[in-house]
């Protein structure tokens, strides 16, 4: 049987004459995302990459030309003469300036497959040479995963482990979802999500009773249960609203007590803020309805429903991605703990349902192969958020996680299974700080912005493309991915790639350990046995699962439950946490003396929202939320994506009321704007959507005109590149006050997808 396994899905090539025709979902998955039926016509697209390319002011002048990237032309030249001026690169720089004047910028999601996995791929091969200057953290979860080690416990772990949604349809009364239920996000795993469970398990949970409360500004953020509560409180006031919760549970005496005592660490200096003790505010229901616009009353109602009830307290990733972005989640872990339920089948903390497929799935906590990477001898790194700032401020110190470090001196930008310019915040400070670097090489599939801000560009094959396994912690399947049609024009896969570089260096033996990608497979799917075998799964032989197409992970013998061991015993099963305990208040942290961070969960207004006198000039807030149509922005060509654009461009929704004030209707153009930049997008108008409040999603290609404006609808043209905090300096792209207009000028045309035009060659 032949599959091919891909973040959003298991999919069966149908292909005729060697051409691919469609991608049929795998038999099993009851849900499967149409994301699928981009990948026949993306795959072959004019913006795939057919040929490796040099831009053309680099073949003239190298890293003196580097104020071009992004403007200039490129030049088709042989694998060779690419792959001769990488290693020469290469070779300068690490000889000039050491290994740390490189950044192995690989950044996740190209590859669902555990081996021809570009991150892993590129981060061994530079290893292989000396190392390199990494990142550390993601995008989506960089203010929660530094967070939760000193409060909780790593957040791979918990993710992990989170209550199965089979034990929650049995015993769960009351789901309160901070930032909603976005089951958009349930598309994808990283590894790839094999079946498809979230929808369906909510559904059920609805049909056996349970009541579901939607706070977040959008309507549609919990859609999957048409008669929720919706509480549309004002952007960035979770917390707020938290802790008037909280307040109302300590003066109705509905806390437990007991818990708090046997299971948590700092809890009596917490009450203390929270009655007002420490800074003479009473954080109760009155003081939280003016900060989210939610009523008094109704704050309170909930806090007594909460407490009567077997309640889950989940919170979404979009909350974190924010000023203050490790609040949220430690006030919610903070409110689950008053509640007393954490550990017990139907209740307690949920971090994450609704963000990936495997989050509630109920699966073994098995990853499948890994390829190793191999020692990294450099020890400089940034928080991967912090990129723009690196390459601006070499030598600048700044703090992360209790740490003071030094911003190292880039000259080399290597970069292979991303795209900086969907990712980052605040694009055209990244596309000047971008022409810093002397040379920048990226691994690339289709023209993106990525690839056209760069010198060097050497095109990579699709998982359609080469063998791999596909294999996801917390999923049902392991995946036997196998080639469906021949890489497209000259593409490579980034292992072919890096061995012959590697041979250029002189390494070529230490990468490949003289092994085809076959004997890869074998080796690492061999190494991942006795990681199998510890929780209980035993893998058949490799040739035997290659020859079936997959292997169906045996269910766990209990339904999960987060913490349950914990909660039974908390001697016994310490949490990993420093005193073993849940740490409302963190000794450590407050060690750090970061003022936007200090030992517990507070509230702090963040510079932009609707509070702050900034929204006297841009009154709206801009929420950039995960699309529907593709992961991320991979095939925003595909015509899944794009026939969900509104005149060429990516949707916002508006309040209807205040695009009525702006003269706008449903299907204008407007431009979307702010101090930072402008980007035009289609609108769509809905009353689902709190007033005061736009929301786009993140990933269309980046298409700035010569001024600056992007035609397209990228929302990363106005967030601000600012850390969540000094503790984790995560992206705090949610936290973005904008103004709106129609655009009445002449439409530009989208280029975004165009391949730069090809100088011939010299």
């Amino acid at each position: 049987m032949t599959y091919t396994a891909m973040h959003w899905g298991v999919y069966r090539p149908r292909v005729v004459g060697g051409t691919l025709r469609g991608m049929d979902p795998a038999e099993w998955d009851a849900d499967p995302s149409p994301i699928g039926r981009s990948i026949a016509d993306g795959i072959v697209a004019p913006c795939r990459i057919g040929r490796p390319a040099v831009r053309e002011g680099f073949l003239r002048a190298r890293g003196a030309s580097r104020g071009g990237r992004g403007r200039e032309r490129f030049v088709e030249v042989s694998w060779d003469t690419a792959l001769d001026l990488v290693a020469e690169e290469l070779a300068r720089v690490c000889a000039a300036h050491g290994n740390s004047a490189i950044f192995g910028g690989s950044y996740g999601w190209s590859s669902a497959g555990r081996f021809h996995h570009a991150q892993s791929q590129i981060h061994r091969f530079l290893n292989t040479i000396g190392g390199y200057t990494y990142h550390t953290d993601t995008y989506s979860l960089g203010a929660g995963r530094v967070l939760l080690p000193h409060v909780l416990g790593p957040m791979d772990d918990i993710q992990l482990r989170h209550t199965a949604w089979s034990s929650l349809e049995k015993h769960c009364d009351l789901f309160v979802g901070f930032g909603g239920l976005p089951t958009r996000n349930t598309q994808v795993s990283s590894g790839g999500a094999t079946a498809h469970v979230a929808r369906g398990a909510i559904a059920r949970m609805a049909r056996a009773g349970v009541r579901f409360v939607n706070l977040s500004p959008v309507r549609h953020d919990l859609d999957d249960v048409p008669d929720a509560e919706w509480l549309p409180l004002r952007p960035g006031s979770d917390t707020a609203l938290m802790l008037g919760i909280a307040h109302e549970l300590v003066a109705r005496g509905l806390h437990d007590t007991n818990f708090l005592a046997r299971y948590t660490v700092g809890y009596e200096r917490f009450e203390q803020y929270l009655l007002g003790v420490t800074d003479g505010q009473p954080k109760d229901a009155r003081w939280a309805a003016a900060l989210t616009g939610i009523e008094a009353a109704t704050i309170a109602d909930l806090a007594v429903r909460m407490a009567g009830s077997c309640t889950m307290v989940n919170v979404a990733w979009s909350l974190q991605r924010a000023m203050g972005g490790e609040q949220p989640f430690w006030m919610a872990i903070t409110l689950a703990a008053m509640l007393g339920q954490i550990g017990t089948p139907g209740g307690g903390i949920g971090l994450g349902y609704g963000c990936m497929n495997m989050i509630g799935a109920g699966r073994r906590p098995f990853s499948g192969p890994r390829l190793p990477q191999g020692v990294n001898p450099v020890k400089a790194l940034i928080p991967v958020a912090r990129i723009t700032d690196m390459l601006l401020n070499p030598g600048a110190e700044f703090d992360y996680n209790g740490q003071r470090l030094t911003y190292p001196d880039i000259r080399l930008v290597y970069w292979a299974g991303g795209n900086a310019f969907h990712h980052h915040q605040d694009l055209n400070r990244l596309a000047r700080a971008w022409r810093w670097p002397e040379t920048v090489v990226v691994h690339e599939q289709f023209w993106t912005a990525q690839a056209k801000f760069a010198d060097i560009v050497l095109p990579a094959t699709t998982a359609l493309e080469r063998d791999d396994i596909g294999s996801a912690a917390g999923e049902r399947f392991i995946i036997a991915s196998k080639q469906a049609v021949p890489p497209q024009g000259e593409a490579r896969d980034d292992f072919a790639i890096c061995a012959d570089l590697a041979e250029r260096l002189g390494v070529r033996e230490r990468f490949t350990e003289g092994r085809s990608v076959r004997q890869w497979l074998t080796h690492i799917y061999d190494q991942s046995r006795d990681r199998a075998t510890a929780v209980r799964v035993e893998l058949p032989p490799f040739e035997e699962f290659w020859d079936a197409g997959s292997f169906e992970l045996p269910a766990p013998d209990a339904e999960p439950v987060l913490l349950r061991e914990f909660r039974a015993d908390p001697k016994a099963a310490p949490l990993s946490t420093p005193s073993g305990r849940i740490e409302i208040f963190s000794a450590r942290i407050a060690g750090f003396d970061y003022e936007d961070c200090p030992g517990h969960p507070v509230w702090r207004a963040p510079d932009e929202w609707l509070g702050a006198e900034r929204a006297d000039t841009f009154p709206l807030h801009l929420l950039s939320s995960q699309p529907r149509t593709r992961l991320h922005g991979q095939y925003d060509h595909g015509p899944v994506s794009q026939q969900s654009k509104v005149a060429g461009r990516e949707p916002i929704l508006l309040n209807a009321a205040d695009a009525a004030a702006r003269e706008i209707a449903a299907g204008d153009v407007v431009r979307v704007f702010n101090d930072r930049g402008a980007f035009l997008a289609g609108a769509v108008l809905s009353d689902g959507i709190r007033p005061g409040v736009a929301q786009i999603a993140t990933g269309a290609w980046y298409d700035p005109d010569e001024r600056g404006l992007d035609k397209h609808g990228n929302p990363n043209v106005v967030t601000p590149d600012v850390g969540a905090s000094r503790l984790s300096q995560g992206c705090a792209a949610q936290s973005t006050l904008v103004e709106v207009e129609r655009y009445d000028g002449k439409l530009p045309p989208i280029t975004a997808y165009d391949p730069p035009i090809k100088a011939p060659p010299s």
